[in-house]
C-alpha cells in the first residue's frame, strides 16, 4: 500500500490501536496477564506458548506497520503529476523513507503469518472436535494435529520469502505479498464454512448424548462468534486479493484509482480487526461468572483474616456441634442442638444408626454383584464437574447434564474433550 493515500493508514493506525487497547484490556481482565507468562500453571505446554505468542504478537506488529506508513504518508504528502492530485510516489521519497519500505511491508508480512498460523489451528481443532469420536481422544497424537504443524511451518516460510524475492520493486512486492497471503487465508476461511454449516447438527447431537447445558451454551457462543468472524475473514482478504491480483497484470486498473484503493485497503483493514478481536475473546474467554465468585471469594479470606480469632485447632474441635433438624407441627423447623460428646467415634459412619436412617439400610452389606446390579439398575446419574483453580482463579464446577454410564463411560460417539471444552487453544494435560 506505498501507493494509497495517507487517510488509508491512518484508518488502519487507528483501528490498530483500537485493537491493542482492547486486547490489553481483555487480558487483564481476564487474568491479569498471567497468561502471558512462560510458565502459566501445568497447563502451559509448548502448543499453548505458540499460539498465544503468536496472536498476541501479530497485533503490535499490524499496528507497527500501519504507524509507520501513516508517518511517512503524511511526510511525504502528495504530488499534482499531470493535472491530477496523486499521492507522492514512492520513486520521489528520501532514501530513508525508501529503505523503511521493505522493513515495514516485511512486518506486515509476519504479522500475517501468524494470522494463518492462528486460522490454520482453529480449522484444524474444530475439524478435530466436530469428526472425532470416543475412540480418538487425543488431540496432540491426531492427524490434525500434525496438518497443523506442517501447514504453520509452510506459512511462516512461504509469506515472508515471497517478499523478501520480490523487493526489488517494492510495488511488485506488495502486490505478490498481498495475492500470496490473501490466496492462503481464503483457502482456509473456505475451509472453515463447512464446519459452520455442520455444527448446528453437531450440537444437536450433544443435546442428545445428554451434554451438560454449560458446555453447550460455550459451544453456541463460540459458533456465534465463529460465524460471524468468518464474514469478517472474507471482508478482509477478498480486497487484498483483488489489488493483489490487480497488481501482478501487465495492466493495472483499480491500483491506478485512489477511490478504489482506498475503499478496498479500509474495508479490508476493518474486516482484520473485527476478526482478530473476536479471535482474543474466543482463544480466552472470559468468565463473569466465576471472576465473580474469584472476588468474592478473596473478599471473604481477607475478611476472615482481619476478623477470626486467634484459637488453636483444638478450641475449634472443642466447640463443634452437629445440629438436626425435625419437623414440628403447621409446617415450622426446630434446631435441636447436639454437643461433640454426642457425636460417633472416628471412623464410625455418623448416619448409621440415625433416626432418619432405617437398621435394615445401615447393617446391609453391599457385596460386588450388588453394586453392579446397583449400576445396571441406575445407568444414567448426573456428572459432577469439580471447581478447578487456575492460579487465583476458580472456574465453578457442579452437577451437570451429562449422562455417564456404568462406571462413568461415557455413551455415544463423543470426544471426552467436548465436556472440558474451554477455548480452541486450552487442553489439559497436553502440549
Amino acid at each position: 500500500m506505498s501507493h494509497t493515500s495517507p487517510a488509508t493508514f491512518l484508518v488502519w493506525s487507528v483501528i490498530a490501536c483500537f485493537l491493542f487497547a482492547f486486547m490489553i484490556f481483555h487480558l487483564w481482565s481476564f487474568d491479569r496477564f498471567k497468561c502471558l507468562k512462560w510458565n502459566n500453571g501445568p497447563y502451559s505446554g509448548a502448543f499453548k506458548r505458540i499460539m498465544t505468542y503468536s496472536y498476541l504478537l501479530g497485533v503490535p506488529l499490524i499496528m507497527t506497520y500501519a504507524i509507520g506508513f501513516s508517518i511517512i504518508k503524511y511526510r511525504q504528502g502528495f504530488i499534482d503529476i499531470g493535472g491530477t492530485i496523486v499521492p507522492m510516489p514512492y520513486v520521489f521519497w528520501p532514501e530513508s523513507d525508501r529503505r523503511a519500505i521493505f522493513p515495514l511491508l516485511l512486518t506486515f508480512t509476519f504479522a500475517w503469518s501468524f494470522e494463518m498460523v492462528t486460522h490454520l489451528e482453529e480449522l484444524c481443532f474444530w475439524l478435530f472436535l466436530v469428526n472425532s469420536g470416543s475412540v480418538q481422544q487425543e488431540w496432540f497424537r491426531s492427524w490434525y494435529f500434525r496438518f497443523w504443524v506442517f501447514g504453520s511451518v509452510v506459512a511462516m516460510i512461504y509469506m515472508p520469502l515471497l517478499t523478501i524475492l520480490t523487493r526489488s520493486d517494492p510495488l511488485k512486492s506488495e502486490a505478490y505479498t498481498f495475492l500470496g497471503g490473501s490466496l492462503g487465508s481464503l483457502s482456509l476461511t473456505l475451509w472453515f464454512t463447512p464446519i459452520l454449516w455442520a455444527f448446528p447438527a453437531f450440537l444437536k447431537s450433544l443435546k442428545s448424548e445428554g451434554v451438560d447445558a454449560g458446555t453447550i451454551v460455550r459451544l453456541t457462543k463460540f459458533h456465534e462468534l465463529n460465524t460471524i468472524r468468518v464474514c469478517c475473514r472474507f471482508i478482509f482478504v477478498i480486497p487484498l486479493l483483488i489489488l493483489g491480483v490487480d497488481g501482478v497484470r501487465p495492466h493495472v486498473h483499480i491500483n491506478e484509482s485512489m477511490l478504489w484503493t482506498d475503499f478496498l485497503t479500509v474495508f479490508a483493514s476493518f474486516g482484520f480487526c473485527i476478526s482478530s478481536a473476536l479471535t482474543l475473546v474466543i482463544f480466552f474467554p472470559r468468565s463473569v461468572e466465576g471472576e465473580i465468585a474469584a472476588k468474592e471469594a478473596t473478599r471473604d479470606r481477607k475478611r476472615q483474616r482481619s476478623t477470626a480469632p486467634s484459637a488453636s485447632f483444638a478450641q475449634v474441635t472443642d466447640r463443634y456441634s452437629q445440629y438436626s433438624i425435625s419437623e414440628a407441627g403447621g409446617g415450622h423447623y426446630t434446631v435441636a442442638h447436639q454437643t461433640r460428646q454426642s457425636l460417633p467415634p472416628p471412623g464410625q459412619d455418623p448416619f448409621i444408626g440415625s433416626p432418619t436412617t432405617t437398621p435394615q439400610l445401615a447393617q446391609k452389606e453391599w457385596t460386588p454383584e450388588m453394586q453392579q446390579q446397583a449400576q445396571e439398575d441406575l445407568p444414567y446419574l448426573p456428572a459432577m464437574r469439580p471447581n478447578r483453580r487456575r492460579g487465583e482463579d476458580v472456574e465453578m464446577g457442579g452437577i451437570g447434564h451429562t449422562r455417564t454410564g456404568p462406571r462413568g463411560q461415557q455413551p455415544g460417539n463423543l470426544n471426552p474433550l467436548v465436556h472440558n471444552f474451554t477455548s480452541p487453544i486450552d487442553f489439559y494435560g497436553g502440549g
